[in-house]
């Protein structure tokens, strides 16, 4: 791979060999068999993972999972254990992070306080000793790329959280480099400038065919942005699909309970592979469990809720998400259930109306009974 300079905060890009002007294709990156341990926690337990060229790949999971480590061995911060990193197939494992075809954003931006935007965005080429002409072009392009071109002269201290992010960006992809790595790069901020910044980081992703891993424990941001969410747990890859595939097909109950809201209700095997739960019987969809008890799990926009005097269920609350609204439901013999009815119904499931709730009819994934728990 190219030489590349470290930027502040860690990130890198190739250097010069890198053709000036040339849009660096799409990377084929793969974790083969990562493991990594700090004393006696292990943070990647064998994992294994592709990003395909020209793809954003989310890595998505709690806090400790292993996602942060994943990127920081894919950057040279880290060295694993065990197994190894590769780039279209040649072995980076043991590459410098400084030789590493890769730009990173972090949360905290990392910008230089003492350079304003046109600088920090060039401070790379400057490294690299590309000339002033080309570093002032480069750094007007990139602003521009990403929304900010009269805001060359302005220091950090100046801009806006969002706006710091952009300049952050665009010094990333200032040595156009192969691999984009972003490591929570929106937690930091507010609702309304994350969401516009999320779709601008997707739309010049897009735009420039770049291979960019995404690490955040935001289950919306992942099913928004990516081609393909890959959820982590312990160290472990649980599932990689497109969202929507993730949403509606979970491989596993931690990823059916991690991506959305998910209904856990007691339920029945029955012949046939079917399960009887909530008064009806479905199909199980995936592996059926060897187990006495079982678990149901049933998203609430699965469940239909009903205003009815002889129902068994009493209504608890209701919240409003515009067309539809949240019903949460007690059930006779304890526990609770949520179920998304349209907006204009909802009226007459008022706190502490009786309620018939029932499931549709499709497959459903079944587990077995958490402890102290039965069918």
């Amino acid at each position: 791979m190219s030489a590349t300079s470290t930027l502040p905060g860690g990130a890198t890009g190739p250097g010069p060999a890198a053709a000036p002007g040339a849009a660096a294709p799409g990377a084929l990156v793969e974790f083969r068999g990562l493991r990594r341990e700090f004393g006696p926690t292990v943070a990647l337990d064998g994992l294994d993972l592709t990003a395909r060229p020209g793809e954003l790949l989310a890595l998505l999971g709690p806090s400790g999972c292993g996602k942060t480590t994943a990127l920081r061995v894919l950057a040279g911060f880290e060295h694993p254990d065990a197994g190894e990193v590769l780039v279209d197939g040649e072995d980076i494992t043991r590459v410098p992070a400084n030789r590493r075809d890769a730009g990173m954003v972090f949360q905290s931006y990392s910008l230089f306080p003492h350079l304003n935007a046109r600088d920090n965005v060039a401070f790379g080429l400057r490294v690299r000793k590309v000339s002033a002409a080309e570093r002032r072009d480069r750094a007007a392009e990139l602003l521009g790329l990403v929304g900010l071109p009269e805001h060359g002269d302005r220091f950090p201290h100046q801009m806006s959280g969002g706006q710091q992010q952009r300049v952050a960006l665009a010094r990333a992809l200032a040595l156009r480099p192969r691999v984009l790595l972003l490591d929570e790069p929106l937690s930091a901020l507010d609702a309304k400038v994350r969401l516009s910044l999320r779709e601008e980081i997707r739309r010049l992703q897009l735009s420039l065919g770049i291979t960019t891993i995404f690490v955040t424990h935001d289950q919306e941001e992942a099913l928004s942005m990516a081609d393909r969410v890959a959820v982590l747990n312990a160290g472990r890859l649980e599932q990689c699909a497109p969202p929507a595939e993730l949403y509606e097909r979970p491989a596993t109950a931690f990823v059916a309970e991690f991506v959305g809201t998910m209904n856990r209700l007691p339920g029945q095997l029955t012949d046939g592979g079917r399960v009887a739960v909530a008064g009806v019987t479905l199909p199980v969809d995936g592996e059926i469990p060897r187990s006495p008890a079982v678990e149901v799990l049933i998203r609430p926009e699965n469940m239909t809720a009903t205003a009815d005097e002889r129902g068994t269920a009493t209504v608890v609350s209701a919240s409003f998400f515009g067309s539809v609204t949240r019903v949460l439901l007690d059930l006779p013999g304890g526990g609770s259930v949520k179920a998304d009815v349209p907006s204009r119904d909802a009226g007459a499931l008022a706190p502490g109306v009786r309620a018939t709730v029932r499931p549709a009819d499709r497959p459903v994934l079944v587990v077995p009974a958490a402890a102290g728990t039965g069918a």
